[in-house]
């Protein structure tokens, strides 16, 4: 799925050099088809290194995606420059004038706050709260997922003792779940969070469905039962050095945080780590797109129920 997105955006040339197709706003405009368009609510701190990755996941099916980076307007980033900002992303209110058949709203380094305490947290509710009727399915990462269960479901996170940073197998909950069509039995994904669900507290919610679950890791992906909301507590789109670099960003600070499970090879961090994920990752997103947001939305977005 080829992706419309600025030609001048730093990730287009990462993702040219990997052979992902990408396309700028001059070619899209003479192709005679709508693209599904799909709004990224970037609330990590390294914003470039994020939409890398989602968009690397984002460009591998066959139809066109025009992307909106969404910014918070109520938050001041640290580790991203302003002109950057102003440049690449849409302020948050602008979401509030469109539809979009898809969404996704990522993780954020603010899990050990009480959501209240998160400056953009009325700004985020007011997004979640608008997906819910002008976005046809949104999809929740790490934080973003504790968020939207806490907000829309009243399900509360539960810190840790100490960090889950690794890889953790999972085995699906259900049977027949397009979402998870195409996975082998077990299947992995990169951890790296402060938190926890309790399972028994999203089973008290009989509008969602648990999809997948770990043994190590817990509740793992959880969907609506109308389809439109997807949460995931852990990140598919992580590269295949990002846990260390974490590991290590962690470390250099003097922090005592666990060396990440099922991550290094024989646990020793001399030795380079290799992506056994990455398959998962591209079969996740591709079925996302497919069967949730392409199949499902209306070709005319205002007629959204």
């Amino acid at each position: 799925m080829p992706i419309k997105i600025q030609s001048d955006l730093p990730a287009v040339k990462t993702l040219e050099q990997e052979n992902i197709f990408v396309m700028t706003e001059k070619r899209a405009a003479t192709q005679d088809i709508r693209p599904l368009k799909i709004a990224i609510v970037n609330l990590m701190p390294t914003k470039e290194v994020t939409e890398t990755q989602l968009l690397r996941l984002l460009g591998n099916t066959p139809l066109q995606i025009e992307i909106s980076l969404v910014r918070m307007e109520n938050h001041d980033s640290k580790n991203t420059s302003g002109d950057y900002l102003e440049k690449f992303y849409i302020p948050s209110s602008d979401i509030f004038k469109h539809k979009f058949d898809g969404m996704i709203i990522t993780g954020a380094p603010v899990e050990q706050l009480a959501f209240e305490s998160v400056d953009y947290w009325k700004e985020l509710c007011s997004i979640m709260d608008y997906a819910r009727q002008n976005v046809y399915s949104t999809l929740y990462i790490c934080w973003g997922s504790f968020a939207g269960l806490y907000h829309h479901y009243g399900i509360k996170k539960y810190p840790l003792e100490n960090k889950m940073s690794g890889i953790f197998m999972n085995e699906r909950s259900t049977e027949g779940e397009p979402l998870l069509r195409g996975f082998d039995d077990t299947f992995p994904i990169p951890q790296s969070r402060h938190t926890t669900l309790h399972k028994e507290d999203v089973l008290k919610c009989k509008n969602l469905t648990i999809l997948a679950e770990s043994a190590e890791a817990g509740v793992t992906i959880v969907k609506s039962k109308d389809n439109r909301e997807i949460f995931m507590t852990g990140h598919l789109e992580y590269d295949t050095l990002t846990l260390s670099q974490e590991y290590f960003r962690d470390t250099d600070k003097g922090m005592k945080v666990p060396l990440p499970k099922n991550y290094f090879p024989t646990n020793n961090v001399n030795r380079m780590p290799t992506s056994y994920w990455r398959s998962t990752a591209h079969l996740f997103y591709s079925n996302w797109l497919n069967y949730y947001v392409y199949q499902a939305t209306p070709f005319n977005l205002d007629e959204m129920e």
